[in-house]
């Protein structure tokens, strides 16, 4: 179980994540000896936990409660479109990729989680804790504090999305 994670291991899982991500409309850190690092990280978790939980962060072990830090995490979006890097700095902006913007580090996003009582609650009730976004283009939904800079379904961008609820 602990053993050793193998260069090959991490470097296919590198190009996967990178083709992936490219795919999807997102850039990895173009710092590959770090990017790489991280990936290792992630193979260390998933040999760990049984799934790639953010390197960056302390997981539980317990999946359910860390399902908001499996890689990409739930704060990768919103980390990106406020500082142009998620937490742990695997992924970055467009900006940070030119050398437009600069890569430094970013505070912890990750708020103390809803229980189910609440978030039934909040749902029965019609009140969400975030916004509700649509796609215009292709109807895809996202609870966040604002729209997504690409549509990761179609890959409209961020002004094509309307306030659903």
């Amino acid at each position: 179980m602990n053993e050793k994670i193998s260069k090959e291991k991490i470097e296919q899982t590198y190009q996967k994540l990178k083709k992936d991500a490219k795919n999807a409309g997102y850039n990895l850190n173009p710092d590959e000896v770090y990017t790489k690092d991280l990936v290792a990280g992630l193979l260390v978790n998933e040999q760990r936990f049984g799934y790639m939980s953010c390197p960056c962060r302390l997981s539980t072990g317990n999946k359910q409660k860390d399902l908001d830090i499996i890689c990409p995490c739930d704060y990768r979006d919103s980390d990106l479109e406020k500082y142009g890097t998620c937490y742990c700095g695997l992924y970055v902006s467009d900006d940070i990729l030119t050398g437009k913007k600069k890569l430094t580090s970013i505070p912890e996003s990750r708020t103390k989680k809803f229980n189910d009582t609440i978030i039934l609650k909040n749902i029965s009730s019609s009140s969400f804790p975030l916004p509700i976004w649509r796609c215009k283009v292709c109807g895809y939904l996202c609870a966040r504090e604002s729209p997504p800079e690409i549509c990761p379904i179609c890959k409209a961008k961020k002004d094509r999305f309307e306030k659903f609820i």
